[in-house]
């Protein structure tokens, strides 16, 4: 389950996964944010805010996760990693190959950090 809102007036983006990510997380994700890309024209930056990476529930979660990325990442600006999972190096090393955005890791009780980090873009 992929919970999900976006802090309009900073532009901020602000992922929290909770459980394996599925195809349907990605539908309602990609038509907010389709939205308000539509009155804007970036997101400042992304944050995705979990203890640990909790997986895809299957396939179709994974190419419906990529796909978004591949649809959105030009119009980010930064995207904060915040987690403590020992994939979250691994996660910032493939974040600078397939997105043009900065990425920078945080460890999870340091969302205010990464925030702040998000705004200063």
């Amino acid at each position: 389950m992929l919970n999900y809102s976006i802090m309009k007036s900073e532009g901020i983006l602000v992922l929290s996964p909770s459980a394996p990510l599925s195809k349907d997380d990605f539908v309602g994700l990609s038509a907010d944010v389709d939205a308000y890309l539509s009155e804007h024209p970036r997101l400042q930056g992304v944050m995705v805010h979990a203890k640990g990476f909790p997986g895809w529930e299957s396939f179709a979660g994974f190419t419906a996760h990529m796909h978004f990325v591949r649809e959105h990442h030009k119009q980010v600006e930064r995207i904060a990693v915040v987690t403590d999972s020992p994939l979250a190096g691994m996660a910032e090393l493939l974040g600078k190959h397939f997105t043009s955005a900065e990425v920078r890791h945080f460890a999870f009780a340091d969302d205010a950090k990464a925030l702040e980090w998000l705004l200063a873009a």
